[in-house]
């Protein structure tokens, strides 16, 4: 650990002059950027290539599928043969793949290279997380996860204008922009302290009690929550722009005015988090923000009017912001530093799983009541919103 990171763990300050914190944060922002920065140029790719909606869809799935399948043995990987030289390479390849795009002369490269660059995103988040949970212990942690999840939750907000701002000039540029990545992976190689592992195991001793772990009850729900927590994320991500354009007749630049009130929502109650884990558990923050999430789901439901929806987003991204740190602050805290990146891929296979399905489970869902889209979604929001709701009031009165 850096000079400037030493002293009291017990300090809940952040250390913001630390090289180290700075990798972290970098490589969260690059992991949130594979989505985020390319959502806008994707209404020009299909003119570009000559496709339709539903090619263009696959453009995000590409990216993310690979990380379902592989974070767990980039897990095992960082577990063995270290955080640095596990975060280095992806990073490279992510920018790399992602700056290829710029250069594809069929759709059919483009799908390949965001395959390969999805490769490279697929643990970039699980690693940094995993380093703060090496590098701190509580409170600090919790208060460096905090200011993790603004860096996320801020970049979610911005990277869809820098996208969209970019694609105005030409539309190869944002892919071009993914080459910051090959900068963050080379400062990351000179300054990055590596992490102090505890003793090599055999890939099968190290199976067997990542399989013990996993199967902790504490770690089942944990994960399970994860899954819920992505799915109804990112399925509401995919929905908002939807309802918005379709019932309120909102055009694309205004639709990304009110998406970013959720991140700034978001970034904002994480960048406080390490104010607030310190008076309530996380058990009970992941309750209030399913209730959040409930109610603002509640609310759009009922079709209010556009000020009021800015007002669900803002509760719906309060949720997000106590959900994903409690989330992340109690699985680093589960295991020993030599499982930790094991039990952090798992992890981020449940995100990418809901990542996924939530947004196809979302859309299908609304399309199949009643045959229309506009009815359909203030459906599917009241039946997931009281899910939501019941769930959390549960959690709280128990734990009470």
């Amino acid at each position: 650990m850096s000079a400037n990171e030493s002293g009291s763990l017990r300090s809940g300050t952040v250390p913001w002059q630390a090289s180290n914190l700075h990798v972290v944060l970098a490589s969260s922002m690059v992991g949130i950027m594979g989505v985020s920065l390319l959502t806008p140029v994707l209404p020009q790719l299909k003119g570009v290539f000559g496709v339709g909606d539903a090619a263009v869809g696959l453009v995000v799935p590409a990216f993310t599928i690979p990380g379902v399948v592989l974070t767990p043995f980039i897990g095992l990987l960082a577990d063995r043969i270290g955080r640095r030289w596990t975060l280095v390479p992806l990073l490279v390849l992510f920018g790399v793949a992602g700056a290829g795009i710029a250069f594809a002369s069929t759709f059919r490269q483009v799908l390949l290279l965001r395959v390969l660059q999805g490769v490279g995103g697929s643990a970039l988040i699980m690693l940094a997380i995993t380093l703060i949970g090496d590098y701190y212990d509580d409170p600090r942690r919790s208060a460096v996860i905090g200011i993790n999840g603004g860096a996320i939750g801020s970049s979610g907000a911005i990277f869809p204008f820098v996208g969209g701002t970019l694609a105005a000039v030409r539309w190869q540029v944002p892919f071009l922009f993914f080459g910051v990545a090959i900068l963050v992976g080379l400062y990351a190689l000179s300054v990055l302290d590596e992490p102090t592992i505890g003793e090599q195991q055999s890939v099968r001793e190290y199976f067997r009690r990542i399989r013990g772990v996993v199967a902790y009850p504490r770690a089942v729900a944990a994960n399970l929550t994860v899954l819920v927590h992505f799915f109804m994320f990112y399925g509401m991500l995919t929905a908002i722009p939807l309802v918005l354009g379709d019932s309120y007749g909102l055009s694309s630049s205004r639709i990304g005015i009110v998406l970013a009130t959720l991140s700034v929502a978001s970034a904002a109650c994480n960048t406080q988090y390490g104010r607030i884990s310190t008076r309530v558990g996380p058990v009970v923050l992941i309750a209030v923000g399913f209730l959040l999430y409930g109610g603002s789901l509640l609310g759009l439901a009922t079709q209010p009017s556009l000020a009021l929806v800015v007002v669900c987003l803002l509760a719906f991204g309060t949720g997000v912001g106590l959900i994903t740190p409690s989330l992340d602050s109690t699985i680093v805290g589960l295991v020993p530093e030599e499982l930790r990146a094991g039990l952090m891929s798992v992890r981020t296979s449940m995100l990418r799983l809901g990542q996924t399905i939530g947004p196809v489970a979302f859309t299908a869902a609304a399309s199949l009541s009643l045959g229309s889209s506009t009815i359909g979604f203030p459906m599917v929001f009241a039946g997931i919103g009281c899910l939501a709701t019941l769930g959390g009031a549960v959690v709280v009165a128990t734990r009470r």
